[in-house]
């Protein structure tokens, strides 16, 4: 089974762990460390022979834009991350649709070619902003990568389905490929363990994760989407001064981070989101199946699984 590989294009500044340390007005004084990293990236994908979907966020498009046509020149696909990196449901739907269209007609005016794929900064598409779907649909998305379906204090949707499913909206339907979870049995308690990569990845031994991608590909008869940045390949990136929890969050092992790509890049298979959401077949759920996120929802709610 192949899994979806995705890298979200985003610099060391731009993460949320640091939003309170790093103003948006201060980004061009930060030295950019991204089109390096993405290029060792790209480097170590052609040495396995994957090809991956780069969630490129728009403000780093228009300071290299080189970088994103040899991403495309290398048979990658380009989904949008953004423009500013702010989290969805701190903004209004109007601030939201102009940051997507700003972003996706960077991108396509790099690429030359259409973006049909998103993803939220920090996964925050949740319950609060499913209008986001809406709109997304609207301005010409056909699919997103951007609820995760656990609990946690910046994102997730607990009750969301944890596969590729369609979610039907009031502008149309939408693709939506959930970061993975792996479902721990624990007698009569079933916990939802996230391991989709990012800092999990880093937290987590590699052998766990990887045994828990097969488990869901063979158990379950499902694909996993796999995500990661590039500053984390980048152990010598500068040190922003913040509190213990998004030091932990950041900086957690860093150094081993290139190590476990690899590692993943060997023993598994790997495409990009486009590629995997286009070999599943669509099949009709009923609507008590529908996670309870979901349920709440006037403006977008779930009609059809993958399997």
């Amino acid at each position: 089974m192949i899994n979806a590989l995705t890298i979200d294009v985003e610099d060391y500044f731009h993460v949320t762990a640091f939003e309170r340390q790093v103003a948006y007005g201060d980004w061009d004084s930060y030295p950019l460390r991204v089109e390096h990293n993405t290029e060792r990236i790209l480097d170590i994908l052609d040495g396995f022979s994957v090809k991956a979907t780069f969630f490129v966020l728009g403000w780093v498009a228009q300071r290299c834009p080189r970088l994103v046509r040899e991403i495309h020149a290398r048979g990658h696909e380009i989904a949008c991350h953004s423009h500013m990196h702010q989290l969805v449901y701190r903004l209004t739907p109007q601030q939201f649709r102009r940051d997507i269209f700003t972003a996706k007609r960077v991108l396509e005016d790099i690429c030359g070619e259409a973006v049909r794929g998103y993803r939220a900064p920090s996964y925050s598409i949740t319950a609060r902003s499913l209008w986001a779907l809406d709109i997304l649909v609207e301005e010409g998305f056909s699919y997103d990568s951007s609820i995760f379906p656990i609990n946690h204090d910046i994102y997730g949707i607990p009750g969301g389905k944890r596969f590729p499913h369609e979610i039907k909206t009031m502008a149309g339907a939408i693709k939506e490929f959930p970061i993975s979870t792996f479902l721990l049995e624990l007698g009569g308690w079933r916990p939802r363990v996230p391991i989709a990569g990012g800092g999990y990845l880093r937290l987590f031994p590699v052998a766990l994760i990887r045994e828990a991608i097969q488990r869901i590909n063979l158990r379950e008869q499902q694909p996993v989407v796999v995500y990661f940045h590039p500053w984390e390949i980048d152990p010598s990136q500068p040190r922003i001064r913040s509190g213990l929890k998004s030091r932990f969050r950041h900086y957690l092992n860093l150094q081993g981070m290139e190590h476990k790509i690899h590692h993943l890049l060997e023993r598994l298979h790997f495409g990009s989101v486009r590629d995997v959401l286009a070999d599943i077949r669509p099949a009709c759920v009923p609507e008590d199946q529908v996670g309870a996120g979901f349920l709440k929802q006037k403006t977008a709610q779930e009609v059809i699984k993958w399997s």
